[in-house]
């Protein structure tokens, strides 16, 4: 029977530990204020008020939430040395990233579909898209994404016999419990690839994929190459952060040959790197954030020097 869980942290070598901390301090600083960034970006200049910022905002709340979820223990870690978290928090940990997780995806695909009427039917994208829409679309990204994470969560907290109170992981996350219970998991098993593989994950990437094949058609069907390049540039965002997503969780959960080590790493470039450079790049590849910024820059210089 267990009560608390015990976290061994990112890496088990002492002389790493304070490097350790400082890093994952600067990455959560650093995704933290990218992200909110981007929040207060978005509501503060109405030229960003469109169906695409909206879904970005959500996209900034997941990643702030989920990076907050799994990195808050590793600081305490360090400087208190408490490593210890009890039974319930460890699972509410681990339904609160999981939900996140999947969420994240979901709400890629409603991107994915937001950039598919851009393109592909441009004259009906104000009407198609309106607010109304939007806002039951990322409702439904939300709530589906916790309802998938339901069955799983409620088999797992179930379980009361574990093999070890030892948790290798710098946060509690659904397989390294698996991997501990002495309780018939079989069942769990059968879930988490029908929900989470299936469901979770192939799903949204099919419905993203569908969407990209027709918006490549309509940009091919496009005369001008100024037009192309144009049509193109509006989805090169949203596409290299889908493509970074889908990437580092086919590297993290259907590499044939993994490591605890390597597991470890890509557990933290998934949940902390990647959060990290969403905002950069739709910072860096986005034009209307570039000018967002500028008006912004511009307005405060003009206030400066009124005052």
């Amino acid at each position: 029977m267990v009560i608390y869980f015990i976290l061994k942290g990112i890496s088990d070598i002492l002389e790493l530990q304070a490097l350790i901390f400082f890093l994952v301090l600067l990455i959560y600083l650093i995704t933290f204020g990218g992200n909110l960034a981007i929040l207060l970006l978005v509501f503060s200049d109405s030229g960003l008020h469109t169906p695409m910022y909206f879904f970005l905002c959500n996209l900034s709340v997941s990643d702030l939430s989920s990076i907050t979820v799994t990195l808050h223990k590793v600081p305490s870690m360090f400087v208190m040395g408490n490593n210890t978290v009890s039974f319930t928090a460890c699972m509410v940990q681990v339904c609160i990233f999981s939900w996140l997780s999947g969420n994240e995806l979901i709400l890629l695909t409603a991107m994915s579909y937001d950039r598919y009427v851009a393109i592909c039917n441009p004259l009906h994208y104000t009407t198609v898209m309106n607010k109304r829409f939007c806002a039951s679309l990322a409702s439904f990204c939300w709530a589906i994404s916790l309802l998938q994470i339901l069955p799983p969560m409620v088999i797992l907290a179930r379980f009361s016999c574990y093999t070890s109170y030892v948790i290798n992981h710098f946060f509690c996350d659904i397989m390294p419990l698996i991997d501990l219970s002495c309780s018939d998991t079989s069942i769990l098993q059968l879930l988490i690839l029908t929900e989470g593989v299936l469901l979770s994950t192939f799903t949204p990437f099919l419905l993203t994929f569908i969407s990209y094949v027709f918006i490549i058609i309509a940009i091919i069907r496009i005369q001008s190459r100024n037009g192309r390049s144009k049509a193109f540039y509006t989805c090169s965002s949203h596409l290299t952060v889908v493509s970074l997503h889908y990437s580092s969780l086919v590297c993290q959960y259907l590499t044939p040959i993994r490591t605890l080590k390597s597991n470890k790493i890509l557990a933290l470039f998934n949940t902390a790197i990647v959060p990290m450079l969403n905002p950069v790049i739709y910072s860096l590849k986005n034009k209307d954030v570039k000018s967002a910024v500028q008006r912004k820059i511009h307005y405060f210089i003009t206030q400066t020097n009124y005052q």
